[in-house]
């Protein structure tokens, strides 16, 4: 049940003012970690801004939208909509800076596979890029346990598709006055794929962007369904209560609709700055990186002749 689960519980805020809150004090936390004395001045030129931080993160969640709908075998998209929850999640709390969203955003899609139960093997999965797939299925990989930390291993998402299909069928069955449900089915569908790419799924509940979805949908067909949902779907609902759903329809229909993509030029600019101020202890391509990869690949070597000696101690006393 939503209403139980760690998404209503720690991953659903109050808006978008609350959202950006979070997102700037990750933004000052890794400056503030990483200036080394830099000037304010120094600083706003060489380190990303929270408003730049959010144009590239808009950019990637289109890229990892593109990566979906052209990946083989086709997707799902429920895995869609977890890939996308995921990496807005982890980019609540932690900067752009610090985690580059091309590694973040292919490890979200590599994991909501799994947890949507479409499993596919790295290997298989990496035949969808360009490039050294060895080299992306490394990072990958590498990356797969602090995308789950950063989560804090809450990785069940909610997705509105499924109370979508719901509303569908409810009114096919209780709301005859619309003698063709189906009809709105292309405009609402378009409605929740554009939702993936707002903030929607980290302010409102997988129903309500349902039943917004279908509202708009009814609408781009010049059809009314106040009285359906005041009537059917509130029907239990207080007048309060029912006013407030009202509002928060109209809220997630405002927020999806004033999502505006970022252009290439745009992201282009602020990835050559991300390229001169991001943490290379988190960059595959650093030797900062490649040693850290290399100690521990010998620290985990050197676990197994510890507890040989151990043992051989323990026999001989």
């Amino acid at each position: 049940m939503f209403a139980n689960s760690s998404q209503h519980k720690y991953w659903l805020f109050s808006g978008e003012t609350e959202l950006a809150k979070h997102r700037a004090e990750a933004n000052k936390t890794y400056i503030e970690h990483y200036r080394q004395g830099q000037t304010d001045e120094e600083v706003a030129k060489f380190f990303l801004t929270p408003a730049e931080e959010r144009i590239l993160g808009r950019q990637y969640e289109v890229v990892l939208r593109k990566f979906c709908s052209e990946f083989q075998p086709p997707m799902p998209k429920c895995v869609i909509g977890t890939s996308l929850a995921f990496f807005k999640r982890f980019y609540v709390f932690n900067s752009t800076m610090d985690y580059h969203p091309k590694d973040i955003m292919l490890t979200c899609v590599y994991l909501a596979c799994k947890v949507e139960e479409f499993y596919v093997p790295i290997g298989q999965f990496v035949k969808n890029l360009r490039g050294d797939r060895e080299k992306f299925a490394d990072a990958i990989l590498s990356f797969e346990l602090t995308l789950m930390g950063k989560l804090n291993y809450q990785l069940t998402v909610h997705n509105p598709f499924r109370a979508m299909e719901g509303f569908m069928i409810d009114l096919k069955t209780r709301h005859q006055e619309l003698h063709n449900p189906e009809k709105i089915r292309k405009y609402v569908e378009e409605f929740l794929d554009r939702s993936l790419l707002s903030d929607a799924c980290l302010i409102f509940s997988p129903s309500q962007i349902a039943l917004a979805a279908i509202k708009f949908g009814a609408a781009k067909e010049s059809i009314s369904l106040d009285g359906y949902i005041k009537t059917v779907v509130l029907r239990l609902a207080s007048d309060k209560e029912a006013e407030n759903t009202l509002y928060q329809l109209r809220r997630v229909k405002a927020i999806v609709k004033s999502f505006e993509p970022t252009t290439r030029e745009q992201a282009q600019a602020v990835q050559k700055k991300l390229d001169r101020c991001r943490n290379q202890e988190n960059n595959p391509d650093s030797d900062i990186y490649k040693q850290k990869a290399i100690d521990k690949l010998n620290a985990e070597d050197d676990i197994p002749a510890v507890k040989r000696t151990k043992i051989s101690q323990d026999n001989g006393s």
